[in-house]
């Protein structure tokens, strides 16, 4: 009876090693069992529905993006199909290249997958300030300006920098990460919690560091939002430099916006 027992427990544990799979949770399994309806099935679902029914859908979609915008964060396609789209997945492709139509012509934001393999997407928004005004020195939006400090400060630096050199920066413009400030809160929750959920940063741990220590990256969202031409153009203000003269972060800023000039840099999938 005991070795049945002991058998059955190693079974168990033998099949969960297996299946590593069976953690996932149900919004992952969603997007795994979700498979992209070809060119055809688009066609035989749309003759199934009503243009009215297709645009209501539309504009379903366009709502669930605009509402994720105001906080920044990004929408997976698992929870669009399964609380959006629902009997209408089959014509998913159509429904987001109409949304993503909408969205650029009515108001002016650009839908962006900047995750092809955990199918995330993001809005950007395609209009400029009109007077050109840096986001550093936008009153309206601190939270803006404090991500875009930091962004520079990584960028200028070589695209990481440990966490200790963005709390001393910080400090040094008078917010300080241990206490409370009047704009922004907790600000190491800002910076290591909100901004990373919304993709504007990454926030890594230092292996074989004690005590822990993290570095900051940026993340899929400013890669895709913010210019690094401009984060150069404002640090040749302030030191009055030409941003020529930082020769590596000159060459990978015009790199990077080449990159994304280019065709198809938004994904409909």
């Amino acid at each position: 009876m005991a070795n049945r027992k002991r058998l059955s427990n190693t079974q168990s544990s033998s099949q969960a090693r297996k299946h590593p799979g069976s953690s996932m949770t149900q919004e992952d399994d969603d997007d795994v069992t979700f498979t992209q309806p070809s060119t055809s099935q688009v066609q035989r679902g749309l003759e199934k529905v009503t243009e009215a029914q297709v645009e209501q859908k539309t504009a379903e979609v366009v709502q669930y993006f605009l509402v994720k915008e105001q906080k920044k964060v990004p929408v997976r396609r698992a929870d669009l199909v399964k609380h959006v789209l629902k009997e209408h997945r089959n014509i998913y492709p159509e429904i987001l290249k109409r949304a993503a139509r909408t969205l650029d012509q009515v108001f002016g934001l650009k839908l962006v997958e900047i995750d092809p393999k955990n199918h995330l997407y993001i809005l950007i928004n395609n209009l400029e300030p009109s007077d050109g005004a840096s986001p550093i020195n936008c009153p309206a939006d601190p939270k803006r300006g404090l991500l875009f400090v930091i962004l520079s400060v990584i960028f200028m630096k070589g695209g990481v920098v440990r966490e200790n050199v963005i709390w001393n920066l910080l400090k040094k413009l008078r917010v300080d990460p241990g206490e409370k400030h009047e704009d922004f809160g907790d600000v190491k929750k800002v910076v290591t919690d909100e901004f990373v959920r919304q993709r504007y940063l990454e926030f890594v741990r230092i292996p074989h560091t004690e005590p822990v220590e993290h570095e900051l990256r940026w993340g899929q969202r400013a890669e895709k939002e913010v210019s690094k031409t401009k984060i150069l153009d404002v640090m040749g203000e302030l030191h009055e430099r030409d941003p020529q003269s930082w020769s590596q972060q000159y060459r990978e800023a015009h790199s990077s916006q080449n990159s994304t000039q280019q065709p198809g840099s938004s994904s409909q999938r």
